[in-house]
């Protein structure tokens, strides 16, 4: 079986279940700080999660991008990947339990044709907070299986997004991938037993004392991976061996004049890494390799696959062919990839090079410590974590000069670095969007006036690029070539204040992206196979008035009322986010 022909398996059997299909939203997150990727299908889905009507209905079929670099050290081996597609089916208050496991059974043995005798399930077993899952498990047995598995919190409950809200428990389902007679026991730790399909059953609240309600909306969120499933239906234990990345792998064969089995995990790690590379600056948010947030998750990766490359053998430029071959691979189902090909293979070309001149560095760096007779773990660390130069360069290297560095004493360095790096990131990405504060739901609806504000100040050519909201303040990235004098922030900031003070209606309407444009909305117009989107209109509605309002743009809300709600808008500061890319961050007061 095909990617494509699962894919449209998948679509068709949902939509005979009254499903609407709806298209794949970006991998860069709108307005949401609890995470800086799209790592799973049901983050662009919060908001209707949590209550909001979607225009497309109550049940809903999708495959989302998702973006994953917190197993990272997982990438190498047979299942795990970085960028990979998301197949995911919705109730927003419709059907439950029941009806979930029942498709996902039905869509396996039978549309799938998959053997019930390699299926097993796990589902939550119970602690302190919430009871065992005994309706899950007995719905499980009525269908007649019987390998099932009671799992805890960590592998068998999901969320919630940020310190509060919608959550529950999930319910997995496995597939036996080995030739070996399937085992009487189901045994999750068993690697042969591969995960393939993960129902939330999304059925509580958790509130900020910690304390687990009851939702009064119940929602399903499920996922199941098409490279593993892929796999799995061609009868493969190795999801690089599929035809989603059979192409990728020999252009690497031949770049590097080896083969897939001679290091599997240096082929794996630089085809994975270059592909979601691909994938982030392609995107309709598309980002820019750089020193901080996205940016520098994308530049890391694309520096892990250079260096996993010399390991290969391949010294010379090798990121913008292999980039070719994955936009030709994904162009039709991901149109954007093609449209901004000259942004993929320029930013991966300055980045390749850029990198060169670090590696040059680097050693320069390494000589002098050795010269000096200071080189040990924890300076070679520091070439690392600055210059981003290769730990295994650099244990040949001092090797070469007579020295013999300890590459536990190294990893410990560099254990306490990520997990420096972890609190970090836990304290920047602590709240957002996901709790659906009173705050955030402010702010989501002042980045529509501070949008259209800057295309009244600065031009039409501001589009936005990307946004970051929280309790305390927005961040938001557009399109414009230079820095904003005094006089234009202060034109921008009286603008926003104004429509605040007039007490603008703010107002919402669903309808197709074609109708949005002739609106005149503003906003990503992604490829969305035709079905309905929503649109915020501040000021004046053309439905009730001839009167044109001051904005109006393409959004999944939530928003306020009315923009007297706000208070007095400020911004904080104007910089460069990237090259040709500015950022505002401004707050409420």
């Amino acid at each position: 079986m095909t990617s494509q022909e699962l894919k449209n398996n998948f679509f068709q059997y949902f939509q005979s279940k009254d499903h609407t299909l709806i298209s794949s939203a970006s991998l860069i997150p709108e307005n949401d700080p609890t995470v800086l990727f799209t790592t799973a299908g049901m983050h662009p889905l919060v908001p209707y999660l949590m209550g909001e009507k979607h225009p497309a209905g109550l049940r809903l079929v999708n495959v989302q991008k998702c973006l994953r670099t917190g197993d990272i050290d997982e990438v190498g081996d047979a299942t795990h990947h970085t960028f990979f597609e998301m197949l995911g089916n919705w109730s927003l208050g419709d059907y439950f339990k029941k009806e979930a496991i029942e498709f996902s059974w039905e869509f396996l043995t039978e549309i799938l044709k998959l053997d019930k005798n390699k299926l097993a399930v796990s589902v939550f077993a119970g602690d302190d907070d919430v009871s065992r899952d005994e309706e899950s498990s007995q719905i499980w047995q009525s269908i007649g299986v019987s390998k099932i598995a009671y799992l805890g919190k960590k592998d068998n409950w999901w969320g919630p997004a940020g310190q509060t809200g919608p959550c529950g428990p999930d319910t997995e389902i496995f597939y036996w991938t080995s030739s070996e007679s399937v085992p009487d026991n189901f045994d999750p730790e068993d690697k042969r037993w591969v995960e393939i399909w993960n129902n939330v059953l999304m059925q509580y609240n958790k509130t900020i004392n910690g304390q687990y309600e009851p939702l009064n909306q119940k929602n399903i969120d499920t996922g199941m991976g098409l490279e593993r499933t892929l796999a799995v239906l061609n009868g493969l234990d190795d999801n690089y061996l599929t035809e989603l990345w059979q192409p990728i792998i020999k252009q690497l064969e031949k770049l590097s004049a080896k083969k897939y089995g001679d290091d599997k995990k240096s082929f794996r790690i630089v085809a994975d890494h270059i592909r979601s590379a691909v994938f982030l600056m392609g995107d309709p948010r598309g980002i820019a390799p750089a020193n901080k947030d996205q940016g520098y998750v994308l530049r890391r990766l694309i520096r892990r696959a250079i260096r996993f490359a010399k390991l290969l053998g391949i010294e010379q430029d090798f990121c913008v062919s292999l980039a070719q071959v994955i936009i030709d691979l994904y162009k039709i189902d991901y149109p954007e990839l093609e449209t901004n090909q000259k942004f993929i293979i320029d930013e991966l070309a300055k980045e390749e090079n850029k990198f060169s001149q670090t590696i040059e560095k680097g050693i320069k760096e390494l000589e002098k410590l050795v010269d000096k007779n200071l080189l040990n773990e924890k300076e070679a660390f520091q070439l690392f974590a600055t210059y981003g130069f290769p730990l295994e360069m650099t244990l040949e290297l001092a090797k070469e000069k007579g020295l013999n560095l300890s590459e536990s004493k190294y990893q410990t360095e560099f254990k306490q670095h990520q997990d420096l790096s972890r609190t970090a990131s836990a304290g920047m990405f602590k709240g957002g969007l996901a709790d659906d504060s009173e705050m955030a739901t402010k702010y989501h609806t002042a980045t529509h006036l501070l949008h259209q504000a800057l295309r009244n100040v600065l031009g039409n050519h501001v589009e936005q690029r990307g946004s970051n909201i929280n309790a305390e303040r927005l961040r938001f990235d557009f399109v414009h070539p230079d820095p904003m004098t005094a006089e234009q922030i202060k034109k921008v900031e009286d603008i926003v204040n104004q429509q605040i003070q007039l007490a603008l209606a703010v107002t919402c309407d669903e309808m197709s992206v074609a109708e949005a444009k002739e609106q005149g909305a503003i906003g990503l117009f992604d490829k969305k196979y035709g079905e309905k989107i929503k649109v915020y209109t501040v000021g004046p509605n053309s439905s009730t008035s001839s009167e044109p309002p001051f904005s109006r743009e393409i959004c999944g809300g939530p928003h306020v009322k009315n923009t007297n709600e706000l208070g007095k808008f400020s911004i904080k500061k104007e910089q460069s986010s990237s090259a040709g890319i500015r950022r505002i961050k401004a707050v409420l007061e």
